[in-house]
């Protein structure tokens, strides 16, 4: 009979979807389908989201792969061996990328995103650190231990210091220096100092940190206190980017002081969210407590991660990626993703009205300010309204502490952002530039500064 009825003249179709508790009855599948699917109707185009730069297309047979492994649980090692080995199989071939120096020596492990992966690693750095101070004679109990980084850092971190009680040192960046300060990085530093993240895309702007100069600082340091301070590279959003585009740039495990490195796979390594790795470059840097051997479904098993039970169907994935690209085909689509925010860039500064912070050129983020001197009557946020009219999902939002002052909006282009898009963006940006200029108006004029739209 339900078959019979047309769906918007079902008793569905007239009530509210969302749902407080649970209703009686069951609803049929292409019924609950079409209504919940018509719910979300009115969020953004995913693939306009400038905002986000978390993967938003992966091709149909990658979809249907990872749609097909859904039930499968990443922990259970025993049962599905195979997903285990392709897991390994992708901290291999991430660690060849890093140039790991000894692949026998090395660890890691798959993570829910970035965050977790962030987590693991604040934590195996403070494990360290404790270890290290009891023998050094520092009195545990005088002051908390610290984490340095610049003030550009992603709000996992702020996370990780409050939930493992640790103080967060942020090292200010200054329009001179739109990442860390390697020359002031070491006036935070004492011998509570658990260890230094450097950043590899900041957030915010898209600029790396100078990891090889930080590394200096850092060997120098150790020498002259006899200290094992070491480096965690935060690469969430370089770590799948640099490797394959700018290879001769020196961040990774070929520094000496390099201990450890997160990525998310969701974001250049092109796979749906969400799926973060962590490697160490030698197993002597992930304390062996934090290494637990499970007993489940009459197998033992190590694991590091903190989630336990979860789909491997992002793991599968990211396998998919790295066998059907190889090398070159990463290279070919970040180069072409790399050319294509440049072009982006370009057009936004030919109009005179903006200062560019990122042009896209280390990382295909498109970062700037609209000038001081510019004669118009509109600022950022009414810019993102309009584009938003188009469907352009783009943030503005301002800086960080003591350059919170500034103002800034910021496109991600990503590796489903094509030439034709790019054209089609470039377009509604002087469309809405024009209708900004003749309306005479600005909506947000008499706002504070805030953050409008999604900025991780």
């Amino acid at each position: 009979m339900d078959n019979i009825i047309p769906l918007f003249g079902s008793k569905q179709a007239s009530e509210n979807v969302i749902i407080d508790k649970l209703n009686k009855e069951p609803v049929s599948p292409d019924c609950a389908y079409r209504l919940v699917k018509d719910q979300l109707i009115d969020e953004g185009n995913a693939r306009q989201n400038m905002a986000t730069f978390c993967q938003t297309y992966m091709e149909p047979e990658a979809t249907k792969l990872m749609a097909e492994t859904f039930e499968k649980n990443a922990i259970d090692k025993s049962e599905y061996p195979s997903t285990a080995e392709v897991e390994q199989a992708c901290v291999n071939i991430i660690a060849d990328l890093w140039n790991a120096p000894d692949k026998e020596k090395m660890i890691g492990t798959s993570t829910v995103g970035s965050s977790e992966a962030c987590m693991l690693g604040g934590m195996a750095m403070k494990f360290k650190w404790r270890d290290e101070a009891v023998k050094r004679g520092v009195d545990l109990t005088k002051q908390r231990p610290n984490l340095v980084i610049s003030s550009g850092y992603q709000v996992c971190w702020e996370k990780f210091c409050v939930y493992w009680d640790i103080d967060l040192r942020t090292v200010p960046m200054d329009e001179e220096h739109m990442s860390l300060d390697a020359e002031k990085v070491m006036d935070y530093v004492d011998e509570y100092t658990i260890g230094i993240v450097g950043i590899l895309g900041i957030t915010y702007t898209g600029k790396y940190d100078d990891i090889q100069a930080l590394d200096k600082k850092v060997e120098a340091f150790n020498k002259e206190t006899g200290r094992e301070l070491g480096i965690h590279v935060d690469a969430a959003s370089g770590g799948m980017f640099a490797p394959f585009v700018t290879p001769e740039l020196e961040w990774d495990f070929r520094l000496k002081n390099v201990v450890s490195i997160n990525t998310s796979g969701h974001k250049y390594g092109l796979v749906y969210p969400g799926i973060g790795w962590i490697i160490w470059k030698d197993r002597k840097d992930l304390p062996e407590k934090m290494v637990f051997n499970v007993s489940y479904l009459g197998g033992e098993m190590p694991t590091m991660a903190i989630n336990f039970s979860r789909s491997a169907s992002q793991i599968i994935g990211q396998y998919y990626n790295f066998y059907r690209f190889g090398f070159d085909g990463y290279k070919e689509i970040h180069k072409r993703t790399r050319k294509v925010a440049m072009k982006v860039s370009e057009a936004i500064e030919q109009t005179d009205l903006f200062d560019i912070y990122n042009n896209g050129d280390n990382i295909p983020i498109i970062c700037y300010k609209l000038k001081e001197d510019a004669d118009v009557n509109w600022n950022l946020y009414d810019l993102a309204d309009r584009l938003q009219m188009r469907g352009w999902q783009v943030p503005a939002y301002p800086l960080p502490e003591d350059l919170d002052n500034i103002i800034i909006q910021r496109f991600v282009c990503r590796g489903d952002f094509a030439m034709n898009s790019a054209n089609a963006l470039i377009k509604d940006i002087h469309a809405a530039i024009k209708e900004l200029n003749a309306a005479n108006v600005s909506m947000h004029a008499n706002e504070g500064k805030h953050t409008q739209g999604f900025t991780h």
